[in-house]
């Protein structure tokens, strides 16, 4: 049940630039093509059809048919992939990091939010076919930022050394992380679904990529979800004569640096171009590509390759060329016929300074879609949020404003001593009238005991308010620990939990309530009560 929903722009999490995205601001209109709005998706349609040629979905259907060889109880998501052949089936895309069983909880609203559009768009346009895509981020080399996931306040960690891409790590030394879980899970039904499929998932995987494939499957394939790992020589082959556009004229350089130029100064940058924004990647090493005196260098190694060495080197093994952050979307929307990208924030600031460069490369912008962002609460927090005399939107502000909120509210003494000040300045209005007919002297001096009085009932104040939290300090105690349940660390819960916290109480059900409850074109935070 959803019980409140709030503009972004009151949550405080959210930067100032997602905000204004998500209010259509006239500054950012510039960088991005049509905005998310349902009726804006035939106008992509038309744009990303006229674009994507046949062939390029043939070699997609066939890397993505032997991708899923190996997984059971497919038929729908392979069903989708066979769609992708024809030409009025387009995709809606997500894309996130191989962390460690998913991760953050917003893992979830991210794979949910394209399900459920796909949803959306086959009721306003039946004519056409929309797939929900997940793209693994298998080429990515930050070990570290996905080697974890929080279980209830416990970081449960991978502890081992990595180097190249992460998709193709072993698996080794998780049945550790494993044993771990399973002792702090317990007994149920429900958390014998979680361990089992952690068990699965890693434990009978021999690397990072395919465990990951099968857990998004199992969590996600009766949805049709379809799940790419662009780490794949067929694919890549559509990619080269890109690349081999970057490495001889670094175009993405140039036209993102024209952006960034043309950035508006109330916002951060989010990422910055390298001169090639390509690593190059065996199974040891993913590193950058450089163009050192007359030779393109790999930093860190000792190879080292002349202009047509490289781009032989491209011809024959394109899949060891991996695009970085600036390069990895336009190598999606090259390679899928997508219609939209849904991400967090962070994704979505990277985006809004690729259109310059997509449009040199004739290759259509897709549409920015912020994924859904939610709070779970059980029906025992919103009993104790209603006892508070709370609104979810109050857990928002820091933890001094709500303690203020609540001594504000709770106490029989009024802790406003506004109509105080207004007539002490009252009364020395008259002082200051009079200090009009004398010296300056005599006015400042008027003016300095006002503002030592002033200074003095605002003193007063916060100490009347300090007197009356100690005397509410059961309110703000339970309020306090209420918020800090909600928001751990302080910081939005979908950021910090893991999905396992939740489906251990829950089961199927929290999935399926996400699914009903999630509207990925109402941009609002949305809080859910989860039912028992």
């Amino acid at each position: 049940m959803t019980i409140e929903k709030l503009d972004y722009k009151d949550a405080r999490y959210f930067s100032d630039l997602m905000c204004d995205y998500m209010d259509g601001s006239d500054v950012l209109k510039g960088f991005y093509g049509f905005d998310p709005a349902l009726e804006n998706f035939k106008n992509q349609i038309d744009l990303k059809g006229d674009h994507f040629p046949i062939a390029n979905r043939n070699k997609l259907v066939d890397s993505l048919l032997d991708q899923y060889k190996q997984l059971d109880d497919k038929e729908h998501s392979t069903a989708n992939i066979k769609l992708l052949k024809d030409q009025n089936t387009f995709t809606i895309t997500t894309g996130h990091q191989l962390n460690l069983f998913t991760g953050p909880l917003y893992f979830l609203y991210k794979i949910l939010s394209v399900i459920n559009l796909c949803k959306q768009l086959k009721q306003q346009y039946p004519q056409y076919d929309f797939v929900p895509i997940y793209w693994m981020a298998t080429e990515d080399h930050d070990f570290e930022e996905i080697r974890y996931f929080n279980y209830e306040g416990r970081k449960l960690v991978w502890d081992r050394e990595s180097s190249g891409a992460v998709g193709r790590l072993d698996t080794k030394g998780l049945e550790l992380v494993l044993k771990e879980l399973r002792t702090l899970l317990g007994n149920s039904d429900n958390a014998q679904f979680v361990i089992d499929l952690f068990e699965k998932s890693y434990l009978h995987h021999d690397n990072l990529a395919d465990a990951t494939r099968y857990l998004a499957h199992q969590l996600f394939g009766n949805d049709g979800l379809v799940i790419v790992d662009g780490d794949d020589a067929r694919v890549k082959k559509l990619m080269i004569p890109y690349f081999e556009e970057e490495l001889l004229n670094q175009t993405s350089f140039k036209q993102v640096s024209k952006t960034i130029d043309n950035w508006p100064d109330s916002y951060k940058v989010q990422v910055n171009p390298r001169e090639i924004n390509l690593f190059y990647l065996t199974d040891e090493l993913r590193e950058r590509i450089v163009y050192e005196d007359n030779l393109f260098k790999v930093i860190n190694t000792d190879l080292s390759l002349t202009k047509d060495e490289i781009l032989q080197e491209l011809k024959n093994h394109p899949e060891r060329f991996s695009p970085n952050v600036i390069l990895r979307p336009f190598y999606q929307e090259v390679i899928l016929p997508n219609l939209c990208y849904i991400g967090g924030g962070g994704e979505m600031a990277y985006w809004l300074e690729l259109k310059n460069y997509f449009d040199s490369q004739k290759v259509p912008f897709p549409i920015l879609l912020m994924r859904n962002s939610a709070l779970l609460m059980s029906q025992k927090q919103q009993q104790k949020l209603n006892k508070l005399d709370l609104k979810i939107s109050d857990l928002f502000l820091k933890e001094h404003q709500l303690e203020e909120l609540i001594t504000k509210k709770h106490s029989e003494i009024t802790i406003d001593f506004t109509r105080q000040r207004d007539h002490l300045r009252m009364q020395f209005e008259e002082l200051h009238q009079l200090a009009q007919q004398t010296d300056p002297s005599f006015k400042g001096a008027v003016g300095a005991q006002e503002q030592k009085q002033i200074n003095g009932l605002n003193h007063l104040e916060k100490r009347l308010l300090k007197a009356q939290k100690r005397k509410l300090s059961d309110y703000i105690t339970r309020a306090t620990a209420l918020q800090l349940e909600l928001f751990p660390q302080h910081n939005l819960q979908e950021r910090k939990e893991n999905f396992a916290s939740f489906y251990k109480e829950y089961g199927d059900q929290l999935i399926t309530t996400l699914k009903n409850q999630l509207d990925p074109l109402d941009q609002r935070f949305t809080t859910i009560v989860l039912e028992d």
